[in-house]
């Protein structure tokens, strides 16, 4: 850790440029307002941006990839072409961090508004080969009854029903395991993929694979006991 001796130098090691913001603190209050790097601008705008080039911000820490897939699907944002081309080229840096906090902003991902806006950036920019790859690995195993294009859109869509079905605020909200068991339900199926006689497609046992495959891509993001039961 190095300390810095400008609010410039600060605001630049800030993840994104709408967290790169500031209000100078006087004796009267709320000062001056500081937004070096168009902040503002992207905030309006919905867009993730990267105060330093977007190798640079990853580089110092790689789970800002992760964050950003979470930013978009809290804060319905989408990511800047240089971010997309860089999490591309990066995601494999992802291995670098621990299994805690990326469990933590998987958590928060799936808990914001639309987590298969963050789910899709994470499986399109191939984050998701890092931390989860059973759920990209369902894209092109067609399901049995023909309804979707394919078991991970399937599973997205299953996704969107498990949230419309939770009970409103304030006695209800998010339920977090809910919304894991929809997204992973299926993960068995490209695994028991069968091509029948008849032209079609059987997925025999996926359920006891699948259930398998979510307790060891739990256990290895260091989920509890508790948790990986429900």
């Amino acid at each position: 850790v190095r300390f810095g001796d400008s609010l410039d130098g600060d605001l630049v090691r800030r993840d994104f440029t709408v967290n790169a913001m500031a209000v100078r603190i006087t004796p009267d209050g709320p000062g001056e307002f500081l937004d070096p790097l168009g902040g503002l601008t992207a905030l309006r705008a919905g867009v993730l941006d990267t105060p330093a080039a977007p190798e640079t911000s990853f580089g110092d820490d790689p789970l800002r990839m992760l964050r950003a897939a979470r930013f978009v699907a809290q804060l319905g944002f989408t990511v800047a072409p240089r971010v997309h081309t860089a999490i591309v080229d990066m995601a494999a840096q992802l291995d670098r961090i621990t299994a805690e906090r990326v469990g933590a902003e998987l958590d928060k991902l799936l808990l914001g508004a639309d987590p298969v806006a963050g789910i899709d950036l994470m499986v399109q920019t191939g984050l998701g080969e890092v931390v989860l790859p059973e759920v990209g690995g369902m894209r092109m195993a067609i399901d049995e009854h023909h309804q979707h294009k394919d078991v991970y859109q399937h599973s997205l869509t299953v996704l969107r029903q498990a949230i419309a079905l939770e009970d409103p605020p304030p006695e209800g909200g998010p339920d977090l395991v809910l919304r894991w068991a929809a997204l992973l339900h299926d993960i068995g199926k490209p695994a028991t993929r069968r091509h029948e006689s008849d032209g079609g497609v059987s997925f025999h046992h996926h359920e006891v694979v699948g259930a398998k495959m979510v307790r060891k891509r739990m256990r290895a993001l260091r989920y509890s006991k508790q948790m990986i039961n429900d």
